[in-house]
């Protein structure tokens, strides 16, 4: 990378012409290449404006913005070069008649070689779990499949860094769990930036940013955040459900029901034993 700093913002404020307040307000942080981060807060508080503003989307009122190196206000397409971004509706980035056509679109626009991007395109969706799909139409796909296609077209032209902006709120529980795996295997060979109202989808991040009213509320771990409840309460987050079970018993964190029925089953040994 150009810089050992993925993503920086300094005092990074804006706001939307004629809104009453501010989007963002005085928000300052750096995540490190290769970081897995994720972004939650309430409707309006921030968390899809960020995005914009590190993709070159929207142009700071004042503060710092910085994207490997590069400022996305006067760089726009140099950055775009190095960041892939991942919409709610998959439906809207897909735009060729045949999967292997849809992935290969960027690299198209970027002009890289015929022999180079069909190899390209064939790593991309193998990436994703759509190998034996190239010749498939988009319009027959699932939810998850399709949201899949156009995350394999951002992978095809190598990005550094992925902002993933609710890329499962239009998905059923299948379609959420196969976009999820594929970008828990990217952790760590990209940095990850992921914004979403289920908490229970970050259990694997690095850091959690906490946005409430354009503020930066709080930068710390899944597991700090799941065990704040003044936290959760103040933001009006939702403690997923395996780990509100946890908490109700007195039990420590747990993320899966089978984590739960292990833990629930040690104190009842434990029990037995004292007695």
């Amino acid at each position: 990378m150009a810089d050992p700093t993925s993503i920086s913002c300094e005092h990074l404020t804006f706001s939307y012409p004629g809104a009453a307040e501010l989007a963002l307000s005085d928000v300052s942080l750096k995540i490190p290449p290769g970081q897995y981060v994720g972004v939650v807060g309430p409707n309006g508080g921030g968390k899809s404006t960020l995005v914009r503003l590190l993709n070159g989307l929207l142009t700071a009122d004042s503060g710092r913005v910085q994207v490997a190196g590069l400022d996305p206000a006067t760089e726009p397409f140099e950055v775009r070069r190095l960041v892939g971004v991942l919409f709610q509706n998959p439906d809207n980035g897909l735009v060729a008649p045949f999967v292997e056509d849809d992935v290969a679109f960027g690299l198209e626009n970027l002009g890289v070689e015929r022999a180079e991007m069909r190899e390209r395109v064939r790593e991309a969706i193998a990436s994703v779990g759509l190998a034996g799909y190239e010749r498939r139409e988009p319009h027959t796909l699932s939810g998850g499949e399709k949201q899949r296609v156009a995350l394999a077209g951002l992978l095809a032209v190598r990005p550094e860094v992925l902002l993933l902006d609710e890329p499962t709120a239009m998905l059923d529980a299948a379609g959420r769990e196969e976009v999820l795996s594929r970008v828990r295997d990217l952790a760590g060979s990209r940095t990850v930036l992921h914004v979403t109202h289920h908490l229970q989808e970050l259990f694997d991040a690095d850091r959690v940013l906490v946005l409430n009213g354009g503020r930066l509320a709080a930068d710390t771990t899944p597991l700090e955040l799941f065990s704040d409840a003044e936290l959760l309460r103040e933001n009006r987050l939702v403690l997923p459900t395996v780990p509100k079970l946890a908490a109700d018993l007195g039990l420590p964190f747990c993320r899966t029901p089978e984590e739960l029925a292990a833990a629930v089953a040690r104190r009842s040994r434990d029990g037995v034993q004292a007695r």
